[in-house]
């Protein structure tokens, strides 16, 4: 790639085909969320067992994502970026033609491993081709794939949904994929790989089985009841094995293919943090979105859908509005307000109830599209503004890794809350349905409509229980989220803002 100085040919399309690959590899995080229902029909799955659509794809993609900065020194990052975005298309096709759940699980680890490389490469990529005065802008260009893809999932997802079929959600992928490998195979520059690299097989090993093990822990243990199951154990301690080994290598092998050098530079080292917070956020709470909107309060897939929009209005405007502030002061103040911004629409959550006004719904969504638009900018540019260079391909893989393992966390620890916590209170509140209870004893209509002596009135009961017990699980998972963002801003402290470099300082002021 030319240097970061020298003005790139083609910028405008090497811009458009990043951006439309980031935008499409982030997409299919959720795309699938408000989908999941009528997935789960087609292919005779539970709830459980269809969120692994999820969670297949973010930890395929988290455990692949490690070796990128190999792969692309290796091979050269054009190639390497056109090979993914191929296979990556094509492994979408397969998705939407999935007959069964092992199909669909398996299609989606694929499109997983060729998705990972796209969001590093493509962050890499504009780094290069713009220069130093001109990066918080194109963060904030390049953001808008990364952040708004998995806040924009679900509108579109409902829309191609109830308009044509939900396997139209992957095959959506097909054009987009076409133009991107065109764009790049004519306009990006050949990049030349090192045939000489050898690859870290037993790094990459212990961190795959430290990934997998933690992961597999964590979407089988509603199911199997947690430590109560040798499988579970197990797969925790090899899980903790795994990461704990692959410590050690990292900082005794004489070439890991992460360098540990990356950790001493303490921006990055905590912004790796952050973003992994960030990450929690990121795609959970849109999963648990789409349900309750459905499932709760009764809306129709293709109205949840765009009431879920305005997430990504407000991300959009806060990265466009921070692209612009990031060199006028200082970021740690705009990721402060973007933190306390997530924490007030989680806050805020926990007040909701199934009669809830449409219009507050927006408002709170919005509030926290912009809070995780104000986040996210801020952190690529002060995490990477004391990098070295050439540590960039492995800084912006390591950044994607931290938010795929915090994104495939997020949602399998919110889905088995939910799914426990149901449970729990559908039990605690089933409780309370005795003969001694008053509402049952009035011999009104009500008492009529819930005779739990009669098939229909128990059913009706046992609705509305499960309905209470919801509404309160999801409460807990928003209360959940708020311990998860609020600490946060602690790591601000140990970030240091960085100095602007001339030509920084006079695109600042004419700005």
């Amino acid at each position: 790639m030319p240097p970061p100085h020298e003005p790139a040919p083609h910028r405008l399309i090497l811009t458009l085909c990043t951006v439309g690959a980031t935008l499409m590899q982030a997409l299919d995080q959720t795309i699938a969320n408000v989908a999941l229902p009528y997935m789960q029909g087609s292919l005779s799955a539970t709830y459980d067992e269809i969120t692994w659509v999820l969670t297949s794809y973010i930890t395929a993609a988290a455990i692949m994502t490690a070796p990128v900065g190999w792969l692309a020194s290796r091979f050269g990052r054009k190639y390497l970026f056109i090979a993914c975005l191929v296979g990556f298309t094509v492994s979408s096709m397969m998705c939407g033609a999935a007959q069964s759940l092992a199909q669909m699980v398996v299609f989606r680890l694929l499109q997983g491993v060729f998705g990972a490389a796209l969001v590093p490469l493509s962050q890499s990529t504009m780094l290069d081709i713009y220069p130093p005065e001109q990066r918080g802008m194109a963060m904030a260009i390049w953001g808008v794939g990364v952040m708004v893809g998995p806040i924009l999932g679900p509108t579109l997802g409902g829309y191609l949904t109830e308009m044509y079929n939900w396997r139209y959600v992957f095959y959506i992928n097909l054009p987009f994929g076409i133009l991107a490998t065109l764009g790049l195979l004519i306009c990006m520059p050949r990049s030349f790989g090192n045939a000489k690299l050898r690859f870290d097989w037993i790094g990459f090993g212990v961190l795959s089985l430290g990934i997998g093990g933690l992961q597999l822990m964590l979407d089988r243990g509603q199911d199997q009841d947690w430590f109560t199951s040798r499988e579970v154990i197990a797969e925790a301690v090899l899980g903790g094995l795994g990461v704990y080994l692959f410590i050690v290598h990292m900082i005794t092998a004489e070439k890991p293919f992460i360098p540990p050098v990356l950790f001493r530079d303490r921006n990055f080292a905590a912004g790796l943090m952050l973003m992994f917070a960030t990450g929690t956020i990121l795609v959970s709470s849109s999963a648990l979105m789409a349900p309750w909107l459905q499932n709760l309060a009764n809306y129709p897939v293709e109205t949840a859908g765009l009431i879920m929009a305005p997430r990504g209005i407000g991300t959009m405007a806060a990265m466009l509005t921070g692209g612009r502030l990031a060199n006028r002061m200082d970021p740690r103040i705009l990721m402060a307000g973007g933190i306390l911004a997530l924490s007030w629409s989680s806050w805020e959550m926990t007040g909701w109830t199934p009669g809830i006004a449409q219009w507050r719904i927006i408002a709170v969504i919005m509030v926290q599209g912009a809070g995780i638009g104000f986040v996210f900018l801020p952190l690529q540019v002060m995490a990477f503004a004391t990098l070295p260079p050439q540590y960039r391909t492995d800084g912006t893989s390591l950044f994607a890794l931290f938010r795929n393992i915090g994104a495939a966390v997020g949602v399998s620890v919110t889905s088995a809350l939910l799914s426990h916590n149901t449970q729990v209170l559908h039990e605690q509140i089933g409780a309370s349905v005795t003969p001694f209870n008053r509402a049952l004893q009035d011999g009104g209509q009500i008492a009529r409509a819930w005779n739990p002596m009669q098939a229909h009135g128990a059913a009706a009961l046992d609705g509305l229980v499960n309905q209470q017990a919801q509404i309160i699980a999801y409460i807990d998972d928003y209360r959940m989220m708020i311990f998860t963002t609020l600490p946060s801003l602690l790591l601000l402290l140990v970030m240091r803002r960085p100095r602007l470099t001339p030509a920084a300082e006079a695109h600042a002021v004419l700005d």
